[in-house]
Formats: C-alpha cells, structure tokens, sequence
C-alpha cells in the first residue's frame, strides 16, 4: 500500500477524503482540534510537491440535507490557521461552484468541500455520487482513517474511479500503531478496555488474549462480570445475555495464562448523575439502589500497579462515567499511570480513539502518550482482524 511519502504530487491535483469531524461549541468554535492537528502533515506534503488539494470530509449526522451546524464552513479559518495556507471555501461537495474551483485550482492551493453527508448518497456509497468527487483530481488520497471501517462513496467507493491511490500519514501511523500492540509490542503488553458493555469489546478481548499479559477490565461492562460470578450488583448495568460468555473469558484467560483484572471496589451512586449519595463498596456487595459509576480507590491502586509496570498499552473506554466530575478519578488514575509508564519508562501507548481519546485530551494527557487514535470504531475493527473498505480500496 502506498502513502503520499512514495508519492510526487507536482502539478496533480489530489481529491483528499480527511476527517473534519470534529466537535464544536455553541459559538461554531472548535472544541478539540485533534483531527484538524492529524490532517495537517499530509495536506503540507502534497503542498510542498508543488501540488494542490481538494478537501472533503462529513461532520456530525445530518439528516441527508444541509445543516447549518454541520457545514464545514466552520472549519475553515482554524484549517487555514494551522496550515498557514488561505483556505478556500468550495460549497456543495458536489455543485457547479466546487467543480469550478476545482478546475481553476493552482498548485500550492487548498480548497475545503462542504459535508459529504448533506446527501444520502455518500452513506450508500452511491457509484455516481463517488465518480463525481473523483472527476476533480488526479489522486486520491484516503486520510480519514476514522471512517476507514464503512464502505462510503469517499472512503472506498471513489478509488474505483481513480488510478492513483494513496494513503495518507494517519492513515500510515494508525496502522503501525496497531502493529505496535498487536504484532511488536515489547513485554509485559497490557490491554485496558473500559466502557459500557462487554458486547462492544468481545472481539478486541478475544484478539488480546493472545497478545496481553494483562487485561484491564472497568467501566460498566465490569459489572456484568460480577453478576455472572454470583455478585450482588444493585442497580449497576448488566448485560444479562451475556453473564456467559463473561465467564466463559474469564476462563480462557486463565487457560492462556493471561491476567484479566476485575476491579475489585467502585464507587456507586443513588443515581446516574453527580448528585445522590455515593458510597465506595466492594463489587460484589453493591446494596440495592446504587450503581457502580466508576472504579474504586483500591482498584485504581490495583490497576496503576499493573499499568506502570508495561511496556506496551492499549487503552480503549474509560474506567467510568468521566464526564461527572464525582466519578471521573478512576479513569483521571489510569491516565496518570500510562503517562507515567510512558515518559518514565519508555512504554509504548495505544489510546483508542473514541471515548477513551475525549478523555485522555479533556484531562490534559494527550501529549503524554505515544498515539491517540482519530477513530474509536475503526482502530476496534482493525485489531480484531477486520479488513476495512477504505484500506482494502487503496490495495485494489
């Protein structure tokens, strides 16, 4: 697979799908600037080829219509900021005015379309609607890893209508990062997998089992581990069809002679919110009437043992609801213990995108870990094995 470092982009025109989608304020100010940050590099290459780019990208979920709070009109002059190159703004992804300044684009010269989801036709991957993004450009260039995982007309669809076609840097690093865990990763590899349910991790669990010498297991999917072990768990969430299959990984892991950690204390709430009163209880004692909203003080101390302790970290969902200031410790914890097994030790750490990346960013460790993800659903998908549409698109 070739990126744009084996690429000459001199006098071509590259049609370049990156991912914008990024969240903002109620002002239309951008509140994390993660992504813009990640497209960067491969916009400068093509620049400094002596070529010119075409950018496209959707935000948010529009209703397949125009949305003002959804155009990437917004995105202009921070792009244009961080580039420091003028951004021009292109309007319909697909209209005449796009087509016409595609075609009066000059070589060091970068236009923005509006988002490809205003039309239904991006998510259906829609062959027409993909060959007329193409018709604009020489190359294309998939850099939007965070979308890699679904078959869209500009993630996959469009390099049926375009000769050349490479990957961009994010792209380049997502997968060296996974490969970093999966396949090189240095001993002890410990994997930390949070978030609500184990019905969402099944597949990643599974992968690490025979790559990790500890799995990490927290947030609410934690919970259902317990009740499957005969804990009482109150009103903590459960997912009752899958008190099985919680067992039975507990007993591959110990077949594999893998790790899996339980946190072993939460603390619990009357109710899901940063009011009611809290208490901090063994996991398989929580009373009626409380549920478990983060990890506990003894298992943070548990868990940063082990963290600090790693060579190799993957990290995908949070130890608990973050976002309440009441019970974002646990997950502030295990931030501070893969920062400090990085910077201190030399670790390498893998953080997930999704969740876990809102997390690490809003809590001020981002520049203290080896890669934050630009996609939760799409890093899953490619280290459980998955081919995604728009790697295998760049292969054909």
């Amino acid at each position: 697979m070739k990126t744009v470092a084996d690429y000459n982009f001199s006098g071509k025109k590259a049609v370049v799908r990156v991912d914008l989608n990024v969240p903002l304020n109620n002002d239309f100010t951008v509140r994390d600037y993660t992504r813009i940050d990640a497209v960067i590099p491969t916009v400068k290459k093509i620049l400094e080829d002596g070529g010119s780019a075409i950018l496209m990208s959707h935000m948010g979920r529009p209703a397949d219509v125009y949305e003002e709070k959804y155009s990437l009109k917004h995105i202009v002059k921070p792009l244009s900021e961080k580039l420091g190159v003028e951004v021009k703004f292109g309007g319909d992804c697909i209209g005449a005015e796009a087509d016409q300044m595609a075609a009066d684009l000059k070589p060091g010269e970068v236009i923005l379309l509006d988002n490809l989801r205003f039309y239904k036709e991006e998510k259906k991957g829609n062959e027409e609607f993909a060959q007329k993004l193409a018709s604009r450009g020489d190359v294309w260039v998939m850099d939007a890893f965070g979308t890699a995982h679904r078959a869209h007309a500009s993630t996959a669809v469009i390099a049926k209508f375009m000769d050349d076609k490479v990957a961009g840097f994010t792209m380049g690093r997502e997968i060296e990062a996974s490969k970093e865990v999966l396949e090189s990763g240095k001993k002890p590899v410990t994997a930390i997998m949070g978030g609500a349910k184990v019905s969402d991790k099944i597949l990643i669990i599974e992968k690490m089992l025979n790559v990790a010498n500890n799995i990490i297991i927290g947030g609410g999917m934690a919970y259902t581990f317990f009740k499957a072990k005969g804990g009482s768990i109150g009103s903590s969430l459960c997912e009752e069809d899958k008190l099985d299959l919680a067992l039975e990984l507990i007993k591959k892991a110990e077949e594999k002679g893998v790790n899996l950690l339980l946190p072993v204390d939460s603390r619990a709430n009357t109710s899901f919110s940063n009011d009611g009163v809290c208490i901090e209880v063994d996991n398989m004692e929580i009373p009626e009437g409380h549920m478990g909203l983060d990890i506990g003080p003894k298992a943070e101390q548990q868990f940063a043992d082990v963290i600090k302790a790693s060579k190799t970290i993957l990290w995908n969902g949070p130890m608990g609801v973050f976002e309440f200031e009441n019970f974002a410790s646990g997950t502030v914890k295990v931030a501070e213990a893969v920062a400090e097994a990085t910077e201190k030790s030399g670790a390498f750490s893998l953080i997930g995108g999704g969740d876990s990346a809102a997390a690490v960013n809003t809590l001020g460790f981002g520049d203290k870990v080896s890669y934050i993800s630009t996609g939760g659903g799409a890093m899953l998908e490619l280290m459980e094995g998955k081919e995604l549409p728009g790697i295998a698109a760049l292969k054909a």
